[in-house]
């Protein structure tokens, strides 16, 4: 896969370096928090495109994996599937769906919790416009931690890559393209809003992680 590419909403190369020296996002959402899901991805279920992309079926996540990547599976200790992890190269991608509300605008209000959950715990944090609106970049100690969302009809889609700061450029690289592909599937259920839609793993990855456990391993290391 060509997972180092680079592009803005209309194709043309993006680049977020002119961002918040001077600037507040959050005092203007309404130019920075627009965007059409199902134009360039991430996809709706319904507008998923016939490509030739492989994608890991999570259940409710359809996900590109980047070719050498390693998966990492995160269970809950009562045994559900927590999250799935990327591993690459230069920083883990971490990729999570909630329910969410029709009229949308899910993520400004996770991205303002989530800055304060960072500074609580000592992280410096910034705001800075990227592809589908805000996103958050904090830095703590040695790890820089890139975030972004998409709001879409009933779901909002989180993306996170954690790595050090000398692969800070290409790991986000990694983060929008992986973000970029993935297909949501929300279902017709009611659920409340901020639900995590579940994670099913495919019968491979479950079996491994079943023998593991079994044998009294650690499926999380």
């Amino acid at each position: 896969m060509g997972i180092f590419r680079r592009r803005g909403r209309g194709g043309e190369p993006f680049d977020d370096r002119a961002d918040d020296a001077d600037v507040d996002y959050d005092e203007v959402d309404e130019e920075y928090e627009t965007y059409d899901v199902g134009q360039d991805g991430p996809y709706d279920e319904s507008e998923a495109p016939d490509d030739d992309v492989a994608r890991l079926d999570l259940g409710s996540v359809r996900i590109p994996v980047p070719d050498g990547a390693q998966l990492q599976v995160e269970m809950d200790p009562s045994g559900p599937v927590r999250a799935v992890h990327i591993v690459t190269p230069v920083g883990q991608v971490t990729i999570s769906a909630y329910a969410a509300p029709r009229s949308g605008g899910l993520w400004k209000e996770v991205r303002g919790e989530l800055a304060e959950q960072l500074r609580s715990d000592g992280a410096s944090v910034e705001t800075r416009n990227g592809e589908w609106g805000g996103e958050l970049v904090a830095s703590l100690g040695q790890v820089v931690l890139r975030f972004v969302g998409v709001d879409g009809p009933r779901w909002m889609l989180r993306g996170v890559v954690a790595g050090p700061p000398e692969h800070t450029d290409k790991a986000v690289e990694v983060l929008r393209d992986v973000v970029r592909g993935t297909v949501v599937v929300r279902g017709a259920a009611p659920m409340p809003v901020r639900t995590p839609l579940v994670i099913e793993l495919p019968a491979a990855i479950a079996e491994h992680v079943q023998q593991v456990q079994s044998e009294g391993g650690d499926p999380n290391g």
